[in-house]
This record gives structure tokens, sequence and C-alpha cells, in this order.
């Protein structure tokens, strides 16, 4: 890694502000990374272009600030952000490490069951249709890692959530489909989706695969 100061990109994830990522920016923040909470509207487009029209302009300014790698951290949807961005610009130069918390990498069950619902696509917008399980869907079509990629996911849903599932699950995703293919570390604790980026130990996690590409275990 370089001597410069290195910084971080948080990206929410989906309906969500940057406001559920601030516990995070502040902590990180403590260990000395420059951050940048980028807000997007993510009801509104879908994810190709909420790719383009975010990112760019968060690096720029990273750049602008003489900030040697760059490290992500995303929440749910912002995995699928990011992923989309790197297929289509490629691996950045200043490219650190990437922490994913409950992304749904290999789509949703309840995008399955709920995006023919007007409903859901008023509210979720056409970034939310987009996160399906079949081969077709764009999570699915965005190819392995080919980055340094830590995934934290939970497995605690909240109630009357779980039972969408038949496997273990978050509330949204379940354990098995939030892997990616060329992940270099993979860990599940005792959250649910929406609030997991919250919680201290999430936190601690985060920092220690920033620091080290790995996650700490116990023992």
């Amino acid at each position: 890694m370089s001597d410069r100061q290195q910084g971080v990109i948080l990206l929410h994830g989906l309906a969500r502000t940057r406001l559920s990522m601030r516990s995070l920016a502040s902590y990180l923040s403590r260990q000395n990374y420059a951050v940048l909470n980028v807000g997007y509207p993510s009801r509104h487009f879908p994810v190709e272009r909420l790719a383009q029209d975010v990112l760019p302009p968060a690096l720029a300014t990273f750049r602008r600030q003489d900030v040697g790698t760059v490290h992500f951290v995303t929440h749910s949807m912002g995995g699928i952000v990011l992923r989309s961005f790197l297929a289509a610009d490629g691996i950045l130069p200043e490219l650190g490490r990437v922490v994913m918390l409950s992304p749904p990498n290999q789509g949703s069950e309840l995008v399955d069951l709920w995006r023919s619902f007007f409903w859901f696509r008023w509210f979720f917008g056409p970034a939310g249709c987009q996160l399906g399980t079949d081969p077709c869907s764009l999570p699915n079509r965005l190819g392995p890692a080919r980055f340094a990629l830590g995934i934290i996911t939970g497995d605690r849903p909240l109630q009357g959530f779980g039972h969408f599932f038949s496997e273990p699950n978050d509330g949204k995703v379940t354990v098995s489909r939030a892997k990616l293919a060329g992940m270099s570390d993979f860990l599940v604790l005792p959250y649910g989706h929406s609030m997991i980026m919250v919680h201290r130990p999430v936190h601690e996690q985060v920092g220690c695969f920033l620091k080290t590409g790995r996650f700490q275990r116990a023992g």
C-alpha cells in the first residue's frame, strides 16, 4: 500500500441514504482514513447509470486530495453498484480492498417474488427490479471478483421476513447468495440486513479487512 493517506468510499444500499452509513464513516475516520460517505438516488435509475453517475466524481475528489489507495465499503445494493462500475471501467489503479455488507451478489428471492407488483416497482425503482436471482439478472452477469474482497453477511432476519426463505438469511438475502466467486474472505455475523452496518463488531471487522485482507476470528 502507498505511504500516502488511504481513502474509503462508502456506498449505501437501495432506498437508503448516506445517513445509514454515518456510524461506520465515523469509525473509519477515527482509524485515520479519508472517508467519502456518498449519497445517491438509488430508487430512480438503473444500477449501471448509478455507477457511472456516482463513482467517477467520488474518485475525482480523492485524486484532487492526493489520496493514494482507495478502498470501498458497501451495503446491500451498493456492492452491485461497485461491481457494475468495475465491470465497465476495469480495475482502478488505486483500488485497495473492498468490504461488502449483506450484498445480493447472486440476487434476492424477494425481488423474484415482488417485482411484478406495482408497489414494488414504484418504491424500489429500476435498480431494485434488477436484483433477481435468475441467471440473466444483473448481479449474476457481472462476473467474479478480481480484487481483494471481504463479505460480511447476517443470519438474523427480522421477525416475519425469514419465512420467505428456505435457508439461512438476513431477511432480504440468503447467506449463500451473498457470496461471490473470487472473494478473499467471508464472514457471517448475527445481524439482520437493514442494520448490519451500525454494529460495532461489524465496524471492527471492516477495519481489520481493510488493514490485513482478512477478517478476525476467535482463537
